[in-house]
């Protein structure tokens, strides 16, 4: 099948909403508009959308917030689904939405065409980078596409409505799921996409109004049931009141813990918590990292953690951006350690890992049942270039920020603590330090376990 992009003027979300594209010879009419700014009728033209959407006339979904892949059996799956297809020349992929349906054939093409644009998009796009962003694709396709229950031919009407869409990578899918023949209309109350994203030419806009940080309320379709997880799962409630749905207690588990006068790991089982002494000594696996530029001026200095024997340590993106490369430092090791080898990294959770050419001795990542406000903390990390400072405090609450879920917590950090560890009483990571508000005391951030453990997957030892 293929699609036309119509250029219809679509001013309203009525407008939207009633309207039909064609299907002859083999090519599907598809919409793809942006809804600029707000104002005095967006609530109630807003109300009228969702009730077409509730009706059930139509397959559609509107999409408050995108989805993020955090369980390891999910990034596997896809990143599974993605290199089958790429390995059959993207003729065919089979993941949950396009089952017995032709988009098996749809999607496939489209999500090459997709690659192809963000591979084009800025220089230095790696191979893990493409991966990454392919699971994210398919991710989201599964779980913002409405279930089609066999009665998708490709003729159907299919409409999705998304709030607020700014990024490369959520634009890019929003596009390809045009290209599957699907109408899509991004609400753009607060701001609208970049001129560079503009320029690319895949949708069109017209103004409601002007721009608010005003709410869009969320899509609550009337008379679903939210499909359970197949694990035992907990929910944990961010300031926002959007639910995300935590991992499964682990099983027992072995982990490896340092022993630097062989820097032979030796393995112990993590049962009982430990003393502040003997949680200040995992500092042997927190490095410092410094950042230098071409010429090999420090233009800045984080901290990292060692999630490997085979000299992998994770660190944010933040740190690692700009670099030309960078000479890492470890407790009781006089050399210094330089390398320019970034293996992977993700922007939107601030993650990244270097390698250097060293056999290291990696803290534990915690994967286990969700954390809780007021349970003791301790950081590590090296703070104005302070050299692993450790300093503890509780975690004081769950924030959503740019869709990622962070830990807050009260354990003093500085500029230069950002990639560092933070521990629960039991020596295994649950979080690494990621901002802090300047403007008050102790409220820091750190992206979470869960965000560390899917990013990690394949790496750790």
């Amino acid at each position: 099948m293929a699609v036309r992009h119509n250029i219809m003027n679509i001013s309203s979300i009525d407008a939207f909403c009633n309207i039909r594209g064609g299907f002859n010879n083999g090519c599907k009419d598809v919409y793809f508009v942006r809804a600029i700014g707000l104002d005095s009728d967006f609530s109630e033209n807003l109300r009228r959308l969702d009730k077409a959407f509730y009706s059930g006339a139509m397959l559609c979904n509107r999409v408050s917030s995108m989805p993020i892949p955090t369980s390891a059996n999910d990034v596997s799956y896809y990143n599974n689904c993605f290199k089958k297809c790429e390995n059959g020349g993207f003729n065919v992929i089979e993941v949950k939405r396009t089952a017995g349906t032709p988009l098996s054939e749809i999607l496939a093409s489209a999500l090459k065409k997709t690659l192809e644009i963000f591979s084009g998009a800025k220089q230095g796009i790696s191979r893990s980078m493409q991966e990454n962003f392919a699971v994210k694709l398919l991710y989201w396709f599964d779980n913002i596409v409405p279930e089609f229950h066999g009665r998708y031919s490709g003729k159907e009407t299919v409409k999705i409505c998304a709030d607020n869409i700014t990024k490369i990578q959520e634009y890019l899918f929003f596009y390809m799921l045009t290209l599957c023949g699907f109408d899509v209309l991004l609400l753009q109350s607060r701001e609208d996409i970049s001129s560079d994203l503009e320029r690319y030419g895949f949708s069109v806009k017209f103004i409601i109004g002007t721009f608010s940080n005003e709410a869009v309320p969320e899509y609550k379709p009337q008379n679903t049931v939210s499909k359970q997880p197949e694990c035992v799962c907990e929910p944990i409630v961010s300031s926002t009141n959007n639910v995300r749905v935590r991992i499964p207690q682990r099983a027992d588990r072995i982990h490896s813990v340092a022993n630097f006068s062989n820097n032979t790991p030796v393995h112990s089982t993590v049962t009982r918590e430990k003393s502040m002494e003997e949680l200040a000594g995992l500092a042997s696996s927190v490095v410092m990292i410094a950042i230098h530029n071409s010429i090999g001026d420090v233009i800045g200095t984080g901290s990292g953690i060692m999630i490997s024997e085979k000299g992998y340590i994770l660190t944010n993106n933040h740190v690692a951006r700009g670099g030309s490369f960078y000479s890492v430092r470890i407790e009781d090791d006089e050399e210094v350690y330089h390398t320019d080898e970034i293996i992977k990294y993700n922007p939107v959770i601030d993650l990244a890992v270097i390698r250097i050419d060293r056999r290291l001795a990696p803290i534990p990542i915690y994967n286990g049942k969700k954390p809780v406000r007021g349970q003791k903390v301790v950081a590590i990390g090296s703070p104005l270039g302070l050299f692993n400072s450790v300093s503890d405090g509780i975690i004081s609450g769950f924030r959503l920020i740019d869709s990622v879920e962070m830990i807050q917590f009260t354990a003093p950090i500085s500029h230069g603590s950002s990639g560092g560890a933070i521990l629960n009483m039991n020596g295994e990571v649950i979080g690494i330090s990621t901002a802090g508000f300047d403007a008050g005391q102790n409220l820091n951030l750190a992206v979470s376990y869960e965000y560390i453990n899917a990013f990690l997957m394949g790496l750790k030892n």
